[in-house]
């Protein structure tokens, strides 16, 4: 069981957050914004919501053209934003953080990955694939 989707870069990206993760449907991003890997999300809201209620646990795999990077997570329950997406590799509980317990934070992420994100024309594809 898996869900897709894809965001864009953008040349703040920054990913040095030592706690989050975030996925975000803006278009812009300030220098602030530094736990964002991605900007222009275009996940369906609602068909990520049936997708969660059907599993505990994800991989998330990150690729950008031949660089990837992967990390897991448990699913929080009570997600449900049309605007974000957040992973904390902590158990804190809001409706825009859809995985706790995170094995990475953006710090985490293939250096490599992020300084291609830092182009406004690179394009990120996201999966989220259910694990035990």
């Amino acid at each position: 069981m898996k869900f897709l989707f894809n965001c864009s870069g953008h040349e703040n990206i920054i990913a040095l957050h030592r706690n989050t993760i975030e996925f975000t449907r803006d278009k812009m991003l300030s220098k602030d914004g530094d736990c964002i890997l991605g900007v222009k999300a275009d996940f369906d809201a609602n068909e990520l919501v049936k997708f969660l209620k059907k599993v505990k646990n994800i991989r998330i795999t990150l690729k950008a053209d031949d660089i990837s990077d992967e990390f897991y997570c448990k699913i929080n329950k009570d997600f449900n934003d049309e605007h974000e997406i957040v992973f904390r590799i902590t158990e804190f509980n809001s409706k825009r953080t859809l995985g706790v317990m995170a094995t990475k934070a953006a710090k985490d992420i293939n250096r490599e990955l992020v300084a291609k994100m830092k182009n406004p024309n690179a394009k990120m594809n996201i999966v989220f694939e259910a694990v035990e």
